[in-house]
């Protein structure tokens, strides 16, 4: 699927949503970056609301489910309270974001990126594509430069249903997991300027070979990641061209892109460090001209508190308490929508902690301390610590922690690790 974003295909299927978000009672604004919001109004309209969402565009070869899940999932939540006839106290807001992914005009998470103040709306708009198209001119061009201001309020809380995009939940028999941090990201382009030359009469010695330079930094990359002096860090180079692209002529120029992803900052500064190091020991060894451009940079973003107290452990490869948080706009305690007589609470508890007939055990309340749901009457034969190590399975990762809704894991089963 090629859904890139502001393209013909994203302006159709970003109509074909708003259809149904009209259809299913919603207001919809569009804001001056092109992201796009619809509320379904609660009773108290001055509180901050509850906002989900995703995106919808792809990257050239994305999947089906890739941030559309979070959009539509949303959208569905929407049908479902209307179909109960349930009243909020909040407005719950749907929304997607302008070219989350990044690869069409070179700076990922932009819409978002814009509404949060981490990129202005000039800049933003001065974006280019490969083509030249600015992305003020294709917001104009698809009709999604909208009027409302591209700040938008800060939310109550953000909630975004995403699949994994990896294979670690589905090797370890995990469904659903909760992601508890997203990591460092860095972004840049390295261009290298040689000369250019015949292939079959310039003898290896006389040559500068902008290629062989671009072939060396890919595989020093991967080393740096298996070397393990970075932790767990990721390297990419997506994209790679080169000039003049003949096959018989040695290329003058290369421009490869360059991701880096750590969950750790100190880390990935060093391996920033380290690869402008081996830049320049290879532009001076080979005698080429090279720059590296920054394109995006995010350092590590943590989960709130709130999120994270619902998973027993911490991570096991990384301190996150040496990392700051993200920013928590609203600390207002949530209100319950309705009340209920004290029996049925306790009915509701015990339901809850009982093992689903499947063998899925639905997932506990956040709870302030972290320790296993208790439950006041144990089954004939069953210990109390039977019952504990019947609690959700927990994986932790270099870059996230897993919290696995899987009941019955016995206590002497291993945790698999991410190896980068």
């Amino acid at each position: 699927m090629k859904r890139l974003a502001l393209s013909d295909e994203d302006a159709e299927a970003r109509r074909l949503v708003i259809s149904w978000m009209t259809k299913a009672g919603m207001e919809v604004r569009i804001d001056q970056i092109g992201n796009v919001y619809a509320t379904r109004p609660g009773t108290d309209r001055t509180l901050p609301c509850v906002l989900m969402g995703s995106h919808i565009d792809t990257v050239p070869t994305g999947g089906a489910f890739d941030g559309t899940l979070g959009v539509l999932g949303a959208i569905e939540v929407v049908r479902t309270l209307n179909e109960n006839h349930v009243t909020t106290l909040r407005d719950i807001e749907v929304g997607f974001f302008t070219e989350e992914e990044g690869v069409r005009f070179g700076t990922d998470m932009l819409g978002s990126a814009v509404t949060a103040g981490r990129i202005t709306l000039d800049d933003a708009h001065a974006l280019t594509d490969d083509d030249g198209h600015t992305v003020a001119d294709e917001l104009v061009r698809t009709g999604f430069d909208g009027p409302a201001h591209h700040r938008r309020p800060i939310p109550h809380a953000y909630i975004e249903c995403h699949i994994e995009q990896g294979p670690i939940l589905a090797g370890a028999g995990v469904e659903v997991g909760l992601v508890t941090g997203v990591q460092s990201i860095s972004w840049q382009r390295l261009t290298v300027r040689g000369e250019a030359a015949h292939a079959g009469t310039t003898p290896i010695e006389y040559r500068h070979d902008a290629g062989l330079i671009a072939a060396e930094v890919i595989v020093k990359l991967r080393r740096m990641c298996d070397s393990g002096t970075y932790g767990a860090l990721r390297a990419t180079v997506g994209k790679i061209t080169f000039g003049p692209g003949q096959t018989n002529v040695i290329p003058d120029t290369a421009t490869l892109t360059i991701e880096l992803r750590n969950p750790v900052d100190q880390q990935m500064s060093a391996a920033e460090e380290h690869l402008a190091d081996v830049v320049r020991d290879l532009t001076a060894r080979h005698g080429v001209q090279t720059t590296l451009d920054r394109m995006a940079k995010r350092p590590l973003c943590r989960s709130t508190n709130r999120c994270k107290s619902s998973s027993p452990g911490p991570p096991t490869t990384s301190d996150w308490t040496t990392h700051r948080p993200c920013p928590v706009p609203d600390t207002t305690p949530r209100k319950s929508l309705r009340s209920a007589p004290p029996h049925d609470l306790r009915r509701r508890r015990e339901q809850r902690n009982q093992p689903h007939p499947q063998g899925v055990l639905k997932p506990p309340r956040l709870r302030q301390r972290n320790r296993p749901p208790r439950q006041r009457n144990p089954p004939a034969g069953q210990s109390s610590r039977h019952l504990s190590e019947s609690r959700p399975r927990v994986l932790c990762f270099p870059n996230y922690q897993i919290r696995g809704l899987r009941a019955h894991v016995s206590s002497d089963s291993s945790a698999t690790q991410s190896s980068g």
